[in-house]
C-alpha cells in the first residue's frame, strides 16, 4: 500500500477538535507580486531568529513584528532584526509592534501590516498560534512538529482544512527542500533502488545544554530549557526524530502502521523528564520495516542518516556525510562522505566539502513566499500532522513498551497538560 491511509477519518475527526471561521485578510491576498512580504515573528529565541533572519536575506521578506513571551529575548530581537532592516535598506519595527507577554501573539495577528507570520515558540504552543493564526487570515510558516499531542494534531488538520486554496501554511520540515535529498527521492520513486525491503534511520545527538537563568522562577525555568520536558517538547524523539521520520514517509509514501519500542534516561542528568534515548521499530504498509535508534546525550558519536534497502540497490542520506546511491543504478549527490574526522580538515574548515543540508532553508523559505505572491497557495497541515503523529506512534509504543497501531493513535483522546499558567508572565 504507497498511498496515505486514514486521510477522510482523519480529517472527520479533526474538524470535531476544533471550529472557527477564516477572517478575510485585509491586505494578505492583495499583495502585488512585486511587493515585499511583511513578516510577524512569534517567538524570537535562537531558532525562530536564525529563520526569521534567513528569511530576510533569501527572500522578498521583512520583518515588522515581533511577539515574545519574555523581555530581554523582545529586546534582542528588536535589535537584531532593525539591524538587518537597516542594511537591506528597511524601515526599523515600530515600537507599537513590539508584543510582549502571553497575549502578544493574538495582538501581532490582528495587525493588517503582518502578510505571514513565523511559529517559533515551545512545541506545546504550536497548535493553539497555528490554529489562531489562520482564524486572523495569515499565512502561516510554523516550525515542527505541529503539536506535543493527538489532540492538537487534529486541530492543525482542521485548520489546514480551512486554510485550503486560501491561504500558504508551511512546516519546517526544510529537509524535504535540501536539492540532494530531494534527488535522492526522486531516483528512489523512479525504482534505482528496486523494490524497498527495509529501512534504517538514526538521529544520533549529544546533550543540549541550556542556560541558568539567575532569579528564574520554576514555570520560566521550564519553557527557557523546554526541551528537557515532556509536556513542553513532546519529548527528543519528537522534536529530533522528526526529521528523520518525515523523510521515511517521504520515500515510503505513507506513514507507519505500527511500532514497538523502548528507551529511556540513562546518561542524562538534567532536571526534566525526557529520554535520553529510544530504539523504535516501525512497520510501514507493504510489510517494510524501518528502525530508528535515536539519543540526546554524549555517547561521543554523532550522526542523522536514513538508508534504505531495495532489490536493486541501497540508498544513503546523511546530514553531513554524503547522499548516496550503491547498487545497479550508482548516484552521488557531490556531497562529500565521510564523518568529520574522515574528511580532510583543510577541506572541512574551508567548507569545500558541502552539506547536504546548505540550501534546504533558503529553498524551503523561497518556496513559502513564492506561493503567497504567485496565489498557488501551499499547505503542509496534513503532511506535518501525519509526521507528528509517525513519532507519537513511536513514543506511545516505547512509553507503553508494547505494540501501538496507527489506528489506536488515530482514535486516540490524548491530550498533554503542560501545567503552566502564561499569565504569570504578563506586566
Amino acid at each position: 500500500m504507497k498511498n496515505k491511509i486514514g486521510r477522510r477519518r482523519f480529517l472527520k475527526t479533526a474538524a470535531a477538535a476544533a471550529s472557527f471561521t477564516i477572517i478575510k485578510p485585509k491586505s494578505v491576498f492583495g499583495t502585488p507580486a512585486n511587493s515585499t512580504i511583511c513578516l510577524g515573528m512569534i517567538g524570537c529565541g535562537n531558532r525562530g531568529s536564525s529563520v526569521a533572519s534567513s528569511f530576510m536575506e533569501n527572500t522578498d521578506t521583512r520583518v515588522v513584528a515581533i511577539a515574545e513571551l519574555f523581555e530581554n529575548r523582545l529586546v534582542a530581537g528588536k535589535e537584531r532584526f532593525n539591524k538587518l532592516c537597516r542594511r537591506k535598506g528597511f524601515p526599523e519595527i515600530k515600537d507599537s509592534h513590539l508584543f510582549l507577554g502571553s497575549r502578544g501573539y493574538m495582538r501581532l495577528l490582528e495587525s493588517d501590516d503582518v502578510d505571514a507570520v513565523l511559529i517559533a515558540t515551545p512545541t506545546f504552543l504550536h497548535s493553539e498560534q497555528l490554529v489562531a493564526a489562520v482564524e486572523a487570515g495569515k499565512h502561516v510558516y510554523c516550525e515542527k512538529p505541529v503539536s506535543v499531542d493527538v489532540y492538537g494534531c487534529r486541530r492543525v488538520m482542521f485548520a489546514g482544512k480551512k486554510a485550503d486554496n486560501r491561504l500558504s501554511l508551511a512546516i519546517g520540515l526544510q529537509i524535504r527542500h535540501a536539492t540532494p535529498f530531494v534527488e535522492m527521492v526522486r531516483r528512489i520513486h523512479n525504482g534505482a533502488i528496486g523494490d524497498i525491503v527495509m529501512g534504517q534511520a538514526h538521529y544520533l545527538a549529544g546533550f543540549l545544554k541550556r542556560p541558568i537563568i539567575p532569579d528564574a522562577s520554576p514555570d520560566e525555568m521550564r519553557i527557557r530549557n523546554f526541551y528537557y520536558h515532556r509536556a513542553l517538547c513532546g519529548s527528543i524523539i519528537l522534536d529530533q526524530g522528526i526529521h528523520v521520520i518525515d523523510i521515511c514517509n517521504w520515500v515510503l509514501r505513507s506513514h507507519p502502521v505500527k511500532a514497538t519500542g523502548t528507551g529511556g534516561r540513562k546518561g542524562r542528568d538534567d532536571s526534566g523528564n525526557v529520554w535520553s534515548y529510544f530504539v523504535v521499530n516501525f512497520e510501514y504498509p507493504d510489510n517494510i520495516p524501518v528502525s530508528l535508534q535515536e539519543t540526546q546525550f554524549d555517547p561521543g558519536y554523532g550522526d542523522v542518516c536514513e538508508r534504505f534497502f531495495g532489490t536493486k540497490g541501497i540508498s544513503e542520506s546523511h546530514y553531513t556525510g554524503g547522499v548516496f546511491i550503491r547498487g545497479e543504478n550508482e548516484w552521488d549527490s557531490g556531497v562529500a562522505r565521510g564523518t568529520r574526522e574522515e574528511i580532510n580538515k583543510k577541506d572541512w574548515a574551508a567548507g569545500s566539502f558541502k552539506s547536504a543540508l546548505e540550501d534546504a532553508d533558503s529553498n524551503k523559505e523561497k518556496a513559502f513566499v513564492d506561493s503567497i505572491k504567485s496565489g498557488n497557495y501551499i499547505n503542509e497541515a496534513y503532511q506535518g500532522a501525519e509526521s507528528t503523529l509517525s513519532v507519537i506512534l513511536g513514543r506511545t509504543a516505547a512509553y507503553k513498551g508494547e505494540e501501538v497501531t496507527w489506528d489506536e493513535i488515530l482514535s486516540s483522546d490524548e491530550k498533554w497538560d503542560p501545567m503552566i499558567d502564561l499569565s504569570q508572565f504578563d506586566k
